[in-house]
């Protein structure tokens, strides 16, 4: 069996927890924001994905490399912060119901882009 990518691990628990922000906020938040939720999180994650790079190159910055690479391992660590942080604000609907959570849901789903293309540049790289 191949060893699992770290940082497509690390896009797979950022996604996961995503779903979980999505949930929360739907369940917790205004009424009748599920179906709103599930889109601005589709919508940006997708924006973030395939747009960056284009504004990258449009700002003439230098790609940046994966988040996670293995001659360091101490990026693991930080890069773990990334679904972390999203796992905090999954749990912010539920002690504060009643509100809308848009913003942290886009805010959570940009993070989650980051770890994606994260993973994407690593598998440019390895190939």
């Amino acid at each position: 069996m191949k060893r699992f990518e770290p940082n497509l691990l690390l896009a797979l628990s950022t996604s996961l927890a995503l779903v979980l922000v999505v949930l929360t906020s739907s369940v917790y938040g205004a009424t009748f924001q599920l179906l709103r939720n599930a889109l601005l999180a589709i919508a940006c994650t997708a924006g973030f994905v395939l747009l960056n790079p284009m504004l990258l190159k449009m700002m003439r910055i230098t790609p940046r490399p994966p988040m996670i690479h293995p001659d360091a391992p101490g990026t693991a660590v930080w890069a773990a912060l990334f679904p972390l942080g999203v796992i905090f604000a999954a749990a912010v609907p539920v002690f504060w119901p009643g509100h809308d959570y848009g913003l942290l849901v886009i805010i959570a789903a940009v993070w989650t882009g980051a770890a994606i293309e994260s993973a994407l540049k690593a598998r440019r790289l390895e190939r």
